[in-house]
């Protein structure tokens, strides 16, 4: 982590500085699970080097392309942080520029982190959130200029376990949703991702941030997203490095696996080297070429 950490202060120093275009509450009313307490978040929660590490009242960071630059597509990007914190620039912001500059609407999500202080469930407070990012980005999509079809979600390390979560759990709606606006991300982008809650697999931090100390067995199935993939699974894309030592990569393979068990459409890149981050230590239009590709030839994105 401590790694990780330097990397994101270094990329803050270095990367020219990028402003959304709006940034909005995920709701406006009562937040769903909420216990009701009094903790607040305060200016310090997003330090210096671009990481959050308490989340109360979660957020949606806005970056839209240039009309004459837009492809209709838009991505949620949930960063990761091992369910503790998120790194927020490195993954976050960085990224939504990336995908800017590729005519793709970016949204970053501040999501609730798992704590049991300010949610009644904390397993599902984080899911909870990312159901009310979609269900936003396509009520909304008119004003953004964003097709409701092509609406994805990306994930990196443990933000790929919540993206991978709501990937294959959106037939559950865990918030208001009245007019039964469409949970199912249309795409899955995964950078490295935990997947799995097995003991043998799963990344420990994250597991036991996400479900407690002492998860069963019935919980421990149901949030590892491998055991959970249909034949009504996203299509996805994912990438991760053969010698990530934090996150095993495993965890892409078996996901992979099983999609393609499902007769999902999957494409992955496996590295041979680049530890867990790798993206962090270069620019977005060097990683995300082959991601644009796959978009493109899956229609996400028009050439």
């Amino acid at each position: 982590m401590k790694r990780i950490i330097f990397l994101v202060l270094f990329l803050m120093v270095v990367s020219p500085f990028i402003t959304a275009q709006e940034l909005i509450k995920l709701y406006s009313g009562n937040i769903p699970g909420s216990t009701g307490s009094t903790i607040k978040e305060s200016p310090g929660t997003k330090s210096s080097p671009g990481m959050i590490s308490l989340v109360t009242d979660p957020e949606l960071e806005i970056y839209l392309p240039e009309k004459e630059k837009a492809t209709g597509a838009a991505v949620i990007i949930c960063p990761g942080g091992s369910y503790k914190v998120l790194t927020y620039q490195g993954e976050g912001v960085r990224t939504a520029q990336g995908l800017m500059n590729n005519g793709i609407a970016s949204f970053v999500l501040k999501y609730r982190l798992p704590d049991d202080a300010i949610m009644k469930d904390k397993k599902t407070g984080p899911l909870q959130d990312v159901q009310q990012a979609i269900k936003i980005v396509r009520e909304n999509a008119g004003k953004w200029g964003i097709d409701v079809n092509r609406v994805g979600i990306m994930g990196f390390s443990a933000g790929g376990h919540l993206a991978s979560t709501a990937a294959t759990h959106f037939e559950k709606s865990l918030i208001g949703n009245a007019d039964n606006i469409n949970l199912r991300p249309d795409f899955l982008i995964l950078v490295y991702p935990v997947i799995s809650m097995q003991d043998n697999l799963t990344h420990p931090d994250s597991r036991t941030n996400l479900l407690g100390p002492n998860p069963s067995k019935e919980i421990i199935d149901l949030f590892s997203n491998e055991m959970q993939v249909t034949e009504n699974t996203p299509p996805t894309y994912i990438t991760h490095s053969a010698d990530d030592k934090l996150v095993d990569v495993d965890n892409s393979i078996f996901f992979f696996e099983a999609l393609r068990h499902k007769n999902v459409p999957v494409e992955m890149h496996i590295y041979p080297k680049g530890g867990h981050g790798f993206v962090l230590r270069q620019k977005p239009e060097e990683w995300m070429v082959p991601l644009f590709n796959w978009m493109r030839n899956s229609n996400f994105i028009s050439n």
